[in-house]
């Protein structure tokens, strides 16, 4: 049971008047985290009736500080953990942190570098000790700053992926996929950095369009017997990668094209090296890329790798795993590869062997974490055989086992599934998962194990070394859903909560991590590691360009919510997204929804100050008892948006869900009901009896809609609206709003009558407060009006206080028709209904035609100025394109404020006697 008093002192205010008048985040949002926290509300809470809802978090990366990125993963995971706690659901938020092998190795390397040393003069061991000691920091902050964007996880289940546990479970899938005969070590080409100097996965690599060169290059042929060497025996290719001639094997053709038919199974000479190679036809070439013939060098791309494996090429490596040409290279060992691609081109224009350099835009691969260019290389490394594992992973989503949020990612997600590749798992650093591989220098066997060993079983030596490797850091993420629970370890958490409800992260790791969390789900534990993936887009500035320190424009979303409050970061990035679509992080949406906060507390304070002396309580809202049109139209208003919200909610449309909320409460709510409940609070006791209590039930249902989102300042109102109009805490419907019940619809409360007057009333009043401010008509000076309301007098009647009231007119003069209009009015018109306003109330004509000249005056002035300065060709081409703009904007608003103005005198003119 939670005992909250202990925890904390929720509600310090004894008397509502000392409530502040504005909303202080900075004094709300730690004292409630601590109390969420320390009263154990983020664990799970058995509910044998229901299905248990689980989120696994994806790890950020424990390198640095989060990012919006991880702000609207954190916010929309938040949110729907929130709900379906208050939906009763027993419901588990797994938070934790990766390890990321190569960025956090990279960035305690460059400490290293600071201090003059590197890891290997300090020796493997004490590398790890230092990484562990930037981990331990850097994880704790990670943690903190989730608290700060108000994730409700469980965090007594918080793992890593270096933990014991997820290491036990790392082994296990490498030593059964190994046993499975997926897991092999082979040579074959991989992505190499020569930075990181570690193999990557294709996924690691990012492929940017570069301008570059697409050189065309003769090959001489050689004569065949009884044949003498001409001027046209040659063949030509293209290559975008002119030092990689110098590791030809061969040319490849496609045996369909016609041009090269006759001089296949030829010898051609590699320029500078002089090797012969033949002419080979393999269907992998496109005859209409260049000139139809390529060059094949076996050692340094994917493709030439597979032509040279159907055609036993051999595989000659001239470029090194430090980017530099080798000794094969001949005249250009040693040199960087780029230097001696541009050495080579010069020596090959000298001897006329360049045919023509034409540019080309190269898809050129780069390392996802150093930038540098990678380098195709051979190497032994360890592979998993995919294809196998890809195809359940592809019916799971084919076959609606799994859905995913938007649909429209399917044909991503079916597209890499079908064409996979093996994945290189292993990787050429120190920190991360070591490979569980040993090797003995007694006998030459190797041995994989679950457990170290220290004896080889093959010969009993103990001439053992362990595989120097480690693994992909995704290797160790892929389990993350269930190795997080305790697997391979049959326990009660992996039994209760796998598979998890929804993997929610961004789309543009789908193929990084989502699609193998499918495959090692249904591989490892027999079916799929969630029924629902929702994807969310990509945070990027007002521009709409993407985040990155060199640009300058990172925002950071601690400054954010020290400025604006969590509350206000977090509804910005649920309300400005839609599934799997970027967003624009706007400063002003940020402020709007700081002043929602404040709206929600500004409103609220008002009613627990209007209501302080009525008794009654907070009552559950099916019990109160409509008495007015408002009153009926504010329930019917809240019942038609519980409905909607929870819709869009389990359709995951988060982002219109709290817009709708949103409009509700700043519009229906604040605008119209607390207004009109200042007219219904000078009623008698009943009236106020009920104002009250539908003030106060709409009050608490609106803030359980409003929690998921801002969780905050909701659960800070909910506290006192309770402390001040409930005393009695047992009474309660829950002990803290973060496990209050969801709202649930009540057709009871459906009104379509109510809807439709008083959406008439509210078009009445609109069109009243239009005009008095068109007309300058001082707030307190009230105005007749006349009104033909057809059959709804009676209506209108009952809510003339009302249009008094929130329209700031006299008491309305109700006819249901008018024989004849009243002179010197102005008419309006709302629906059916007749309004009109006598002049002689709302101004005097003949001083606001004057004033209203003086203003035209003073807007030709000013539009005269900018004309000028326009027509200024000085200015137009000097000044910033922004500033320009900027002055063509402002003429363009002063001539249509010119144009009203005119209109409105020549309509007032015509009323003069």
């Amino acid at each position: 049971m939670i005992d909250q008093e202990k925890t904390i002192e929720t509600t310090p205010i004894t008397d509502v008047a000392d409530l502040p008048k504005a909303y202080e985040p900075q004094a709300v949002e730690a004292k409630w985290y601590r109390f969420w926290e320390e009263g154990g509300y983020f664990k799970p809470r058995p509910n044998p009736a229901r299905k248990p809802f689980v989120i696994s978090m994806p790890p950020p990366n424990v390198t640095g500080a989060l990012h919006l990125g991880h702000g609207i993963t954190s916010t929309i995971e938040d949110i729907m953990i929130r709900y379906h706690r208050m939906q009763g659901d027993e419901t588990l938020w797994v938070p934790g942190e990766d390890h990321a092998g190569i960025a956090t190795q990279t960035v305690v390397e460059r400490l290293l570098a600071t201090e003059g040393t590197d890891r290997h003069q300090i020796g493997r061991e004490a590398f790890l000790e230092r990484v562990w000691q930037w981990v331990d920091q850097y994880k704790s902050r990670i943690q903190n700053q989730h608290r700060r964007l108000g994730a409700s996880c469980d965090w007594s289940h918080e793992r890593f992926t270096l933990d014991e546990g997820l290491s036990k479970a790392v082994r296990e899938v490498f030593v059964r996929l190994y046993e499975e005969g997926l897991i092999y070590r082979g040579e074959r080409i991989i992505n190499w950095c020569p930075v990181c100097m570690s193999a990557l996965s294709d996924l690691e690599v990012n492929h940017v369009n570069t301008p570059g060169k697409l050189t065309y290059v003769r090959y001489p042929l050689k004569p065949v017997d009884g044949q003498v060497a001409g001027e046209g025996d040659y063949i030509t290719v293209a290559t975008t990668r002119p030092e990689t001639i110098l590791g030809d094997t061969a040319i490849a053709v496609n045996p369909k094209d016609h041009r090269y038919v006759n001089i296949i199974g030829r010898l051609a000479i590699v320029p500078v090296i002089g090797r012969e190679i033949p002419i080979v036809a393999d269907e992998a070439v496109e005859a209409d890329f260049g000139t139809g013939a390529v060059k094949v060098t076996p050692a340094h791309d994917p493709t030439d790798f597979e032509i040279g494996q159907r055609h036993n090429l051999p595989r000659i490596q001239v470029i090194g795993f430090d980017a530099k040409m080798t000794a094969e290279a001949g005249p250009y060992a040693g040199q960087d590869r780029h230097e001696a691609r541009k050495n080579l081109v010069a020596d090959l224009e000298k001897t006329g062997l360049i045919v023509k350099i034409e540019d080309y835009v190269v898809p050129l691969g780069r390392c996802q974490r150093s930038d540098t260019v990678i380098e195709p290389l051979i190497s032994k490394q360890w592979f998993i055989s995919m294809k196998p594992l890809a195809t359940p992973a592809l019916n799971a989503v084919k076959y609606g086992q799994i859905k995913i949020v938007p649909e429209r990612f399917n044909k991503t997600y079916f597209d890499w599934l079908e064409n996979i590749h093996d994945w290189c798992i292993s990787r050429q650093l120190w920190w991360g998962h070591r490979i569980p591989v040993w090797y003995c220098d007694s006998c030459g066997e190797m041995t994989v194990s679950r457990e170290d060993i220290t004896i080889c079983p093959h010969c009993e030596g103990t001439q053992l070394r362990q595989d120097e490797d480690v693994l992909d850091t995704w290797f160790s993420s892929w389990l993350w859903p269930f190795s997080t629970l305790g697997w391979p370890d049959h326990t009660p958490d992996l039994q209760r909560y796998y598979p998890t409800a929804v993997m929610e992260t961004g789309y543009d790791i789908i193929f990084f991590w989502v699609a193998r969390m499918v495959m090692s789900g249904i591989h490892f534990m027999g079916n799929a590691p969630f029924s629902t993936i929702y994807l969310h887009g990509l945070v990027r500035d007002a521009k709409g360009e993407k985040m990155s320190k060199s640009k300058g424009n990172v925002i950071d979303p601690l400054e954010v919510m020290d400025k604006f409050g969590t509350d206000a970061l977090r509804f910005t990035l649920a309300t400005s997204s839609t599934p799997g679509n970027d967003m624009k992080l706007i400063d002003e949406r940020i402020v709007g929804n700081r002043n929602f906060a404040n709206k929600i507390w500004n409103a609220s304070r008002f009613v627990l100050m209007t209501t302080a002396d009525i008794p009654g309580g907070v009552p559950a809202i099916e019990s109160v008892q409509p008495q007015t049109l408002a009153d009926r139209w504010i329930l019917q208003r809240f019942e038609r948006l519980t409905k909607t919200v929870t819709r869009l909610i389990e359709e995951f449309q988060f982002g219109e869900a709290g817009r709708q909320i949103n409009d509700f409460f700043w519009s229906d709510y604040c605008d119209w009901y607390v207004e009109a409940s200042k007219v219904q609070m000078r009623g008698d006791k009943q009236t106020r009896q009920n104002t009250a209590g539908i003030l106060r039930a709409v009050l608490d249902q609106s803030l359980r809609l409003l929690h998921p989102f801002m969780p905050f300042v909701t659960e800070e109102v909910w506290q006192y609206l309770y402390h001040f109009s409930q005393p009695d805490r047992a009474s309660w419907p829950a002990s803290a709003l973060i496990i209050a019940p969801w709202p649930q619809y009540h057709a009871a409360f459906e009104d379509e009558t109510a809807e439709q007057q008083f959406s008439l009333l509210q078009q009445v009043i609109t069109l009243i407060r239009d005009a008095r401010n068109q007309m300058n008509v001082e707030r307190s000076h009230r105005n007749p009006v006349i009104m033909a309301v057809g059959e709804d007098v009676s209506m209108f009647e009952a809510q003339a206080p009302l249009i008094e009231f929130l329209a700031t007119t006299e008491k309305p003069q109700l006819f249901s028709t008018l024989a004849q209009k009243p002179e010197q009015a102005m008419s309006l018109l709302a629906g059916a209904v007749e309004i009109y306003l006598p002049l002689a109330g709302l101004l005097d004509i003949g001083k606001e035609l004057a004033r209203l000249d003086k203003e035209i005056v003073q807007v030709q002035q000013e539009q005269a100025r900018l004309q000028g300065k326009l027509s200024n060709q000085n200015f137009v081409s000097r000044a910033r394109p922004e500033v320009v703009e900027k002055e063509r904007e402002k003429l363009a608003a002063h001539e249509e404020r010119l144009s009203k103005l005119q209109a409105r005198r020549n309509e007032l003119a015509a009323m003069q006697p």
